[in-house]
């Protein structure tokens, strides 16, 4: 019985142990697509440029027209790690991208993806799902590996999201900041 005990508490602490290994191993920088900004990452996709605290992607499949990642700046492996100050600034970079993309392409609904399971480095898959499209109503794939553009639509396509990442909506904090601005004025304007 003795024994059994031991056999039992020492494969769960092996098994523990294997689980921490493994993700020190997937959580090390030196192994990181996107740390080590190496060719993988290269033939995947296609860097559109850095925002606040993050970079975003073009992803080389477009099976969804105009799937873009979004990938944290520093090596953190999950949301949960951010101060509440740096992940309200990695989902303004991720809320900035899906308003470009939504400007720029007009999808149905925009699916995203956080799973980094194999690779844990935070970042957002931002998948825009269309009408009558692939998946839709379903689970985007990662990569189905089916359409690929030439590099003068690559090249177009970034464009239209770089003008549409130039032209950022106004927030309501915009509005309320206007509307601060204007309480100390000699005028107060009401915008309908």
């Amino acid at each position: 019985m003795i024994f059994q005990n031991f056999s039992v508490n020492l494969h769960k602490f092996l098994l523990n142990l294997e689980k921490q290994w493994n993700r020190m191993i997937q959580s090390d920088p030196k192994q990181c697509l996107y740390c080590t900004n190496n060719q993988t990452l290269h033939d995947l996709m296609i860097e559109i440029c850095p925002l606040t605290v993050s970079r975003v992607f073009l992803f080389k499949e477009q099976t969804y027209r105009g799937r873009c990642l979004v990938a944290y700046n520093g090596h953190v492996n999950d949301l949960n790690e951010l101060s509440d100050e740096e992940r309200n600034a990695f989902m303004s970079d991720v809320t900035r991208v899906t308003r470009a993309m939504q400007k720029a392409f007009n999808p149905e609904k925009i699916n995203y993806g956080a799973y980094s399971d194999k690779l844990s480095h935070l970042h957002f898959h931002l998948a825009p799902k269309y009408v009558n499209g692939p998946d839709y109503g379903g689970t985007f794939q990662m990569n189905p590996g089916k359409v690929y553009l030439t590099d003068e639509e690559y090249a177009q396509m970034i464009q239209t999201i770089k003008e549409n990442l130039d032209d950022p909506q106004p927030s309501g904090m915009d509005f309320l900041d206007t509307i601060k601005l204007n309480l100390y004025s000699n005028e107060l304007f009401v915008m309908t």
